[in-house]
């Protein structure tokens, strides 16, 4: 029994049925996962964004308009550039009312993904966590962008469907 597949073909403007069986690359979806956890020790909120790698080099291109390779970038510097401004351009977390100073700490790449990691240093306490999150919604109209809280080690999670791009989680 073979398994089959759809994916959107954006570029035709069509579906393709595809053997899911042996299939490396190719996904017939459309989705990040943002982890948010509150560091109470360091006071810092701990974020990393997970997203399919060549979805991300795609929406890179588009929107910078340079050749991105984020599997074996022939300059760190400047892909890690590029990073860091797409995702403070299209992600933002405000704690307890106030809005949150991100840093971006780097990016790597894990099997068919690529992590980045940002933080928002002095948060002692979290009583609500307010987030907005357009990561690749600028390419893609069935994104779906999860996102998890963690807070004294209870987990809180949402997702937003497009055209959705601000949620609420509160402790």
């Amino acid at each position: 029994m073979a398994f089959v597949g759809l994916f959107y073909n954006h570029e035709l403007n069509e579906f393709s049925k595809f053997p899911l069986q042996g299939v490396r690359g190719l996904h017939p979806f459309h989705v990040s996962v943002v982890e948010i956890n509150h560091n109470a020790t360091d006071k810092t909120l701990e974020i990393s964004c997970k997203i399919f790698t060549d979805d991300f080099e795609k929406v890179l291109a588009q929107n910078y308009k340079i050749k991105v390779d984020l599997t074996n970038p022939p300059e760190r510097k400047a892909m890690d550039s590029v990073v860091k401004k797409y995702i403070f351009s299209h992600f933002s977390v405000s704690v307890d009312g106030k809005p949150g100073s991100l840093s971006y700490l780097g990016f790597e790449k894990e099997n068919e993904a690529v992590y980045s990691y940002v933080q928002v240093d002095n948060v002692p306490s979290v009583k609500k966590v307010e987030v907005t999150n357009k990561l690749m919604q600028d390419m893609f109209t069935d994104q779906v962008n999860i996102i998890h809280v963690i807070v004294k080690g209870e987990r809180k999670s949402t997702k937003l469907d497009y055209p959705a791009t601000a949620a609420k989680i509160e402790f």
